[in-house]
């Protein structure tokens, strides 16, 4: 059974809904659970009879704190004790809700990165108008980026999708502010050109607007942009469920028809809902890491788990190095 190691101290509902994440992930058989942290604090929280592993930590890392200091001012914490027992190869994933800057940080000193991986990234799956899912990267790991690192992660995007998702030529895209090359800005012009000549399926330039429509695969843009995405399209999502209950309420002929509605809204709320996804896989460090929202519930923290195990099963760091070293071209841009 594949072993993860939750970082039980890590997110703005720690520990309470962590423990009882973990705890659903090992009750369904998702893989078995170390869990890190307090134990004075932790230990009360779990059921004794729920065979979860807990390795004590006398320190955890702030949701606001720096990802330098948390570096050097605590190594004894559960996020960076996680990471050591992955480079000990005592567990096969690592899955976090705490400082994702943090997360990073950790990973990138504990793990190491992959050789021609400069920038790890934050990918996050997102459901599309088609059924599907695309994958958004970066998503807030790297708020400034080279031309270069826009095709490492489009590089590494596209292991992802092919390995996890199961699609045999990736679609691939720029997000700008409009489809036209010209257009963009000196970052996204100067990518184009250097993922043009990668040999993938790249398709150009995706506007916000369509990266949910189905045409696209893999969106590759710099953590700060694609933070500010993936956080307005949560806020959209969480509105539009707002306006749905509201109008719900309204009267007793629209909580009839809600009635008969009730599959459809519960499936669009499954689709939407960031916590069906568990987390986001830290791209380009030698190891599985899921970075959860700050914000994640025990469900999320469950699906987490499930996430991470299926990254390992699937092989997607072999995918990514495969990938990686089969680029000559990225080893020519990092030389320059």
């Amino acid at each position: 059974m594949v072993k993860i190691a939750v970082d039980g101290m890590g997110g703005d509902f720690s520990p309470h809904a962590i423990v009882k994440g973990a705890e659903l992930a090992y009750r369904e058989g998702l893989a078995d659970i170390v869990l890190l942290g307090n134990k004075d604090v932790i230990g009360p929280l779990i059921d004794k009879s729920s065979g979860i592993e807990i390795v004590h930590t006398t320190d955890n890392v702030d949701m606001d704190e720096s990802p330098s200091v948390a570096l050097r001012k605590k190594r004894n914490s559960s996020m960076n004790k996680a990471f050591a027992l992955l480079k000990e190869n005592r567990v096969q994933g690592v899955v976090t809700a705490g400082n994702s800057g943090a997360a990073m940080a950790f990973a990138i000193f504990t793990l190491g990165r992959f050789q021609l991986v400069e920038r790890p990234a934050i990918a996050t799956l997102n459901p599309n108008a088609k059924g599907g899912k695309f994958i958004l990267l970066d998503a807030g790991g790297n708020v400034d980026c080279k031309p270069g690192h826009l095709a490492q992660f489009a590089v590494m995007g596209d292991a992802f999708a092919r390995s996890t998702l199961g699609i045999g030529a990736p679609r691939i895209g720029i997000l700008s502010n409009a489809s036209e090359i010209k257009k963009g800005n000196d970052l996204t012009r100067e990518a184009h050109v250097i993922v043009k000549g990668l040999g993938l399926n790249y398709v150009g330039y995706v506007e916000g607007m369509d990266m949910y429509k189905g045409n696209v695969d893999v969106v590759v843009t710099d953590g700060f942009v694609g933070n500010v995405a993936l956080k307005v399209s949560e806020g959209v999502a969480e509105i539009l469920m707002t306006f749905f209950k509201e109008n719900i309420e309204k009267g007793i002929k629209n909580k009839i028809g809600y009635l008969f509605l009730k599959e459809v809204f519960d499936d669009l709320r499954r689709r939407i809902d960031f916590s069906e996804y568990g987390g986001a896989p830290l791209l380009g460090v030698d190891g599985v890491c899921v970075i959860c929202h700050g914000r994640s519930d025990e469900k999320t923290i469950k699906n987490a788990v499930g996430m991470a195990k299926c990254f390992v099963e699937k092989g997607l760091n072999d995918s990514i190095k495969e990938k990686m070293q089969n680029f000559q071209l990225l080893q020519r841009i990092k030389e320059k």
